[in-house]
């Protein structure tokens, strides 16, 4: 559920003209070569904020333009067919796999690059205008359906309940299943993140040792099902430290034991409980915003996910 670049609007903050006239490379005119267009376009989106991934990723496609039309090349000397004899010849003749999300951030950077220099009076024509912009629409990730779901829990009870008995696997799958969190997220759970005793009811803190990453800390109320299972749990394995101290695959095989004992041919997996987790949300009618927070993404990563959510949501009322 992560984005990897921010997103880039066909518009500029504070206008075009005036990110243009600040460039150290404010010389530029329609005889220009498309490579000193390219550097002054990165530098006024560093001028605007943006991080360096995101200037290195849309300054990148352009120079991909480059190496396909010649980065010498004047602008004004560059026509709607070149940009689209460039589009088809990435995708289907430069024998590099370009995948659709790919794509249409191409026909972004191309659109909100020659949007930038006709603003800025660089260029009176629009070459990227005609070009469609592209929408993507990514799969949506697989999820239990509300039987499956209750298979699992109760093929994971019948292990908390067997001789010997083990409340391992139903401790986890629960916690998956109630606060969504991610297997990385579940890994590093301390158990003094647990609060049993707070004035809230029992809670659940995610924490993170970055400051880069605090943004995306948070604190998830657990049921009292939940509680009665890891005070078992503790009882039998005796964790000292992390809640679940094994390794990222040791953890991977007990939901894949679960799946198989439960008969559910899809691969139970960490990501599958976790949009299981806020497609039960959704359905229960949870605020949005709720959602969101509970996942722990941000307002720009919540467009795809929301809009999968939503479509899941449609899937099943169907």
């Amino acid at each position: 559920m992560d984005d990897t670049y921010e997103d880039l609007p066909l518009f500029s903050r504070g206008g075009p003209r005036a990110e243009f006239e600040r460039s150290s490379q404010s010389t530029l005119n329609a005889t220009s070569s498309l490579s000193a267009a390219i550097n002054s376009w990165g530098e006024a989106l560093e001028e605007q904020g943006r991080s360096i991934h995101t200037v290195k990723a849309f300054t990148g496609d352009l120079r991909l333009v480059a190496k396909f039309l010649g980065g010498g090349q004047p602008l004004q000397q560059i026509s709607t067919s070149d940009l689209k004899n460039f589009l088809d010849w990435m995708l289907n003749h430069r024998g590099v796999p370009c995948s659709p999300k790919t794509y249409a951030r191409r026909i972004t950077s191309l659109k909100s690059f020659y949007r930038w220099l006709v603003e800025a009076g660089v260029l009176s024509k629009d070459p990227a205008d005609a070009i469609p912009q592209q929408s993507v629409i990514s799969p949506l990730p697989e999820v239990l359906t509300q039987e499956e779901m209750s298979l699992a829990v109760e093929a994971a009870q019948a292990m908390r309940e067997a001789d010997p008995p083990d409340a391992r696997p139903y401790t986890l799958l629960t916690l998956l299943l109630e606060t969504g969190i991610k297997k990385g997220e579940c890994l590093n759970i301390h158990l003094n993140n647990i609060d049993l005793e707070s004035s809230e009811g029992p809670i659940l803190y995610i924490r993170y040792g970055r400051v880069s990453k605090r943004y995306k800390e948070r604190k998830i109320p657990l049921s009292g099902e939940w509680v009665a299972a890891y005070r078992e749990y503790v009882q039998q394995y005796k964790p000292e430290d992390r809640l679940f101290p094994w390794s990222p695959r040791r953890l991977e095989y007990l939901l894949e034991e679960v799946g198989e004992t439960a008969g559910i041919e899809k691969h139970l997996s960490f990501d599958m409980c976790r949009w299981t987790s806020a497609l039960q949300d959704t359905l229960e009618g949870e605020d949005k915003d709720t959602i969101r927070q509970k996942l722990g993404i941000s307002k720009i990563q919540w467009r795809e996910v929301g809009n999968k959510l939503g479509r899941l949501a449609d899937q099943v009322a169907e």
